[in-house]
């Protein structure tokens, strides 16, 4: 999973970059496929990789792929599968449901269930670790036995270049493996990044460590507001442990930020504290065992300072690219992050190629990878032609009140095509299910992003509310097809669910015109 900064993985952040120079390739050697261990040697075990290497030997290729997980500052590492399956969306998307049956569990007295005891009803971290690791030591598992299925060898080695058609896997005993490949394919995604102050790295975890924390949270730092660290802070949270949230620029950069607004609202209500404009300065352990974290207002100059049980970083994540000893193979296609830049994922050398997180401007997801990884093996190995569509694009953010988007945000659209030419449809709405248990529903917003003029091609869709992935998914497809206003409006929506809000929009930002609901059925 995984953005932002960001994890590879379900919910990662989409945003619009400015084309890049295209790159010039530079061809290699043509010798015989024959000649070579493999057709294809894939750096990295993560969703586009596997996507690709599976893809590839459906289609008749001799494929190996290569993985290894460095552990992480405080010891974590895992298994086969990557960031997604091991320390992103699968774990991240679990906890956010523990979160959400600990809120249902409390909404269940107003529907008329008799819930004994109402305040001693707490998560126990134990409990809860123990069966998302179980979870992702089956998925390790299966994927494993789906490798050796599929008759790609597997090799738990660290990969490098040695020139442009072989590799150097070393492995856990330190011994060396060489490998050679007709075509190479990157897909090493990218780790967790610290800031570079005093105590970052000694005493302070990630997202690669908090789905297997040993001991629960407790009051715990997030620093970072990119879509990790509002997730984690959003379910540690409602799961009962403290969460703030140190806010560097702005929260879910690269999102519509009203919606980002709605949803750190809505968090704030919940009882998550924000320090807005802070950058953290050190993190000293206490004799305590806790952590004093101290931060500065980069707009005022004041400092503030706390004590934490848990800090954990969610500042960025970086390619994991340094180690590949690129220069060998002569790939320079490098941006100044690490990333690699391909726009048909093909580096400036011919035979290596690259999908996923380690790619430059491209949406940090894990479908997104599995796609793009599947499409460039049918052109390696079937004589196809078609690229990866990385336009309109759907991601979701699993905070406790989830957002979901598709397409241009608002700020995005008007730079494009300027005020006069864009037409936002809005409204507030009430979902069914909060009337009960009377939760709050001021948060509970949704717009559509359409050119003006008819028949008003809708060019972002975005919501805020209860499953917000769901939501989006199937209005996905429909803004990939080029819906309209006018056909979306002459949808009928099914009642009373919340995506059928998006049916129901008629309101305009330019009218002036109050969004909020007057009626639920009529």
């Amino acid at each position: 999973m995984a953005p932002v900064g960001g994890w590879m993985c379900c919910s990662r952040k989409t945003k619009s970059v400015a084309p890049l120079e295209t790159t010039k390739v530079i061809p290699v050697d043509n010798i015989p496929a024959g000649t070579y261990d493999y057709d294809l040697a894939v750096i990295g075990g993560g969703s586009g990789g596997l996507a690709c290497a599976k893809e590839a030997v459906n289609l008749g290729a001799k494929v190996t792929v290569l993985d290894y997980v460095t552990p992480s500052p405080q010891g974590t590492k895992w298994g086969l599968g990557g960031t997604c399956v091991n320390v992103g969306c699968i774990p991240k998307k679990l906890m956010h449901q523990a979160a959400l049956l600990g809120e249902s569990i409390h909404e269940a007295v107003a529907y008329g269930w008799e819930v004994p005891s109402l305040d001693a009803i707490k998560i126990n971290w134990p409990a809860l670790t123990e069966a998302v690791q179980n979870h992702i030591k089956s998925v390790n598992w299966v994927t494993r036995v789906d490798l050796r299925e599929k008759k790609i060898d597997y090799v738990n080695g660290l990969g490098e270049f040695k020139d442009a058609h072989t590799l150097i896997a070393t492995l856990k005993n330190g011994s060396k493996k060489e490998i050679t490949a007709k075509n190479i394919v990157i897909a090493v995604g990218g780790r967790p990044h610290y800031p570079d102050i005093p105590g970052a790295v000694e005493y302070c975890i990630s997202s690669d460590d908090i789905f297997s924390l040993g001991h629960p949270p407790g009051k715990t730092l997030v620093v970072g507001a990119g879509y990790i660290g509002l997730e984690c802070a959003g379910f540690l949270n409602s799961l009962g442990y403290p969460a703030t949230v140190l806010v560097r620029s702005v929260p879910l950069r690269g999102f519509d930020q009203q919606m980002a607004q709605a949803v750190t609202s809505e968090m704030e209500q919940k009882g998550v504290v924000f320090h807005n404009k802070c950058v953290p300065l050190s993190v000293e352990k206490l004799e305590t065992g806790q952590l004093k974290a101290r931060w500065q207002n980069t707009e005022t100059q004041e400092r503030g300072e706390d004590v934490f049980d848990t800090v954990l970083m969610a500042t960025g994540r970086y390619a994991l690219t340094k180690t590949l000893n690129l220069e060998a193979a002569g790939v320079t296609c490098v941006s100044n992050s690490g990333k690699i830049i391909a726009e048909t994922e093909q580096t400036n050398v011919s035979n290596i190629y690259a999908v996923g997180d380690v790619l430059e401007g491209k949406p940090e997801l894990t479908p997104v990878a599995i796609h793009a990884g599947r499409l460039l093996a049918r052109r390696m190995f079937a004589g196809a032609t078609q690229p990866m569509d990385y336009d309109n694009v759907a991601t979701t953010v699993f905070t406790p009140l989830e957002y979901g988007c598709v397409g241009l945000s608002e700020e995005t659209a008007l730079a494009r095509h300027g005020a006069d030419k864009v037409e936002v449809y809005h409204a507030f709405y009430k979902p069914t299910e909060f009337f009960i248990p009377q939760r709050n529903i001021r948060n509970c917003y949704l717009k559509a992003v359409a050119l003006r003029e008819a028949p008003q091609r809708i060019l972002g869709l975005h919501f805020v509310g209860p499953v917000a992935g769901e939501v989006i998914q199937g209005f996905a497809a429909a803004v990939k097809c080029g819906i309209t206003m006018e056909q979306l409006m002459n949808t009928v929506g099914i009642h009373p669910t919340v995506a059928e809000e998006f049916t129901r929009l008629n309101i305009t930002k330019r009218s002036g015109k109050d969004p909020n609901p007057a009626s639920c059925c009529s």
